[in-house]
This record gives C-alpha cells, structure tokens and sequence, in this order.
C-alpha cells in the first residue's frame, strides 16, 4: 500500500469514527479526487517524535485518578515499558503485527501470562482512542488467548496440620492461621493494621484490589495465635500501626515479598504433595469454606472477587470431589449386592 493509499484508508477509518451518519461512499469520492492533487509522503519512524513514554505518564495518571492500586499501576507500566523498549517507535507507528510479535517472543509463556501482557496492551490502546490521542487501536483485532482450565489447588486438612506443625516462630504460625481464617491477598495482609481487629467477633477490615475495603473473619485459632504474636511484639516494643512489620527498628510495613519469604520457610520444612503459598492458603481457605456448606455468595464476598465467575471455580472443584464420592459409594453398594446375591 503507498503513501496515498494508506491517508485515504486512515481518512476513511477517521469518517467513520467522527462522521457515523455521512455518507462514506461519497467521502471516499471527495478525499481521492483531493488527494490526487497532492504528492504524498509519509514520514518515516526516524523524522516522527517517539512519544511512547509520555504517553505511557499520561496513562498511568488516568489510572490513579480513577482508583487503581499502586500494585495494578506499577505492573502497568512495567508491562508498557518492555513493550516500548520492544518496538522503539512511536505510538502512531505501532501495528498490529508488532503487538502479536511482542505476545509471541518468548514460547515458554503461559497462555495466562500472555493474556494478561495483552490485556495491558489493549487497555492503554482503548484508551488513547477514546482520548483522541490515537485514531485507531492496532489491538482490537487480536482475539483473547483460550484460557487453560486450571482448577485451584488446596491443602488437604492432613496436609494443613503438617503446615501447622513446620511452623517454628509465632509469626510464622500467625500468618499461616491468618492466611488459612480469612484467604486473604498477600497485599492485603502486608497492609493490614492492629487498630482494624474488632477482637470480640473475630471481624477484620481489608483493603482489597480497586482499593474496595471488605470484612473478613479471624477463626479462634487465627485469633489465639495472632494474640502470641503481637504480644511478643509488644514485649520487643515493637509499635508499628501494622500487624505484620519488621523485626529491627524502625518498625516498619512487612513488604509482600518478606511476607512471601516467609511462608516458604515454612514450605521448605514441609513434606506435602504441593507447594506452599499465600495463595495456596487462599484456596484451601476456600475450599474448606464450601466443604462445610457456605454459600457462593458469601464465599465471594469473603474473597473480595468482582466477577461471580472466579469464585465459581472452587464450585467445579467441590462438585468433582462430591461426584467422586458419590461413585466410590455406587461402586460399595454394587459390590454389596453382588455378594448378598452370591
């Protein structure tokens, strides 16, 4: 396509956008009987200005006017970052073919992980249009990746008491209590505060993804032992406002990495058929939840998840394992009757 086949098609797409109710057919007509008067040349990547990274700022801006956590903001713009060192040209250079070529780079990826790099990528696209930086989204072709039915693994209660037992300072045994009692986030529990425990009903207040504040609920057990630990902290006078917080001074937010850190001393002691995570703990917490009758509602609720849908997933897992019982108890009766009959 040359240079005035390209304006016309931009101009074309343009009309569309701006002038839904003319007549295109005829502005088509107009441009190239304009456009032949004209000898068009387009600029090249090198005489354009790369202005990826100020787009990126202006971005990122929009986001923490709306809401959006420090967590999703710093993920965002790294992702946009490694794209913008991938393609090196300016935003109105980028093509659809650059994008699939980014997503396709390395083909050890999980489809996962390449559907969330997509996701950002097609966000900041999306947005540029709908702030007429951009004239049209070069990633609103690419369809979304088929996501893997990876169901979530939990802890057996065999395999939870062998956590418990590999637990060797209270605030080891305080986070896996914590973790298990209310399934929270990583992020969440590094940001929760003692002043935010409402110790009679075992009542806790999170901060949640989209900064959306929830009540999650501290079990007895959770309640005892997170009492051993801030009572030690207290006889260390450790004052921070955090339940979770550095041992030296100054006292300070227990970041989700220490937090991270710390559970896996607990899994490198452990001897279970899965990996021991702040996230493994989330799920087991919401398996169990359902293995002993809550509803999805709630569970969800608990959980902080927008989409009902993600919490449908621990269903899945319950409704197998009752369809496994159930057809080990069919195959005992049958076995049964066979041998009353004999």
């Amino acid at each position: 396509m040359n240079d005035a086949r390209q304006l016309l098609y931009e101009l074309e797409v343009a009309s569309k956008i701006y002038l839904p109710d003319a007549d295109h057919n005829q502005l088509k007509f107009l441009f190239e009987g304009i456009l032949q008067n004209y000898e068009i040349k387009k600029k090249n990547a090198d005489t354009i200005k790369n202005d990826f990274q100020e787009k990126i700022d202006l971005y990122i801006d929009a986001l923490t006017i709306e809401g959006f956590s420090a967590t999703t903001l710093k993920g965002y713009r790294e992702e946009l970052k490694l794209f913008s060192a991938y393609v090196q040209k300016p935003i109105a250079l980028v093509t659809t073919a650059d994008i699939r070529a980014y997503l396709g780079l390395n083909p050890n990826l999980k489809k996962g992980t390449i559907s969330k790099k997509l996701s950002v990528i097609k966000a900041f696209f999306t947005w540029l249009v709908l702030e007429e930086l951009l004239l049209h989204n070069p990633a609103s072709r690419i369809r979304p990746l088929k996501q893997e039915t990876r169901l979530p693994k939990a802890l057996t209660p065999l395999e939870m008491e062998d956590v418990r037992n590999c637990c060797k300072t209270l605030r080891e045994r305080a986070f896996v209590e914590l973790f298990f009692s209310t399934g929270c986030r990583i992020a969440e529990v590094s940001g929760m505060k003692k002043a935010d425990i409402d110790w009679n009903s075992g009542a806790l207040s999170v901060i949640g993804k989209g900064n959306k504040e929830r009540i999650v609920y501290l079990s007895p057990t959770a309640i005892f032992h997170l009492k051993a630990y801030l009572s030690l902290c207290e006889y260390e006078e450790n004052d921070s406002a955090y339940i979770f917080s550095t041992s030296r001074r100054p006292h300070r937010q227990l970041t989700p990495t220490a937090i991270r850190n710390e559970i896996q001393h607990v899994n490198d002691r452990c001897n279970i058929s899965k990996k021991l995570t702040p996230h493994v703990l989330r799920h087991t917490m919401a398996t169990t939840s359902l293995n002993n009758g809550i509803e999805l509602a709630d569970l969800q609720s608990l959980l902080g998840h927008v989409n009902p849908s993600t919490t449908l997933r621990y269903a899945k897992v319950f409704r197998r394992k009752k369809t496994k019982c159930s057809q080990k108890i069919c195959s005992l009766n049958f076995r049964s009757d066979i041998s009353r009959n004999l």
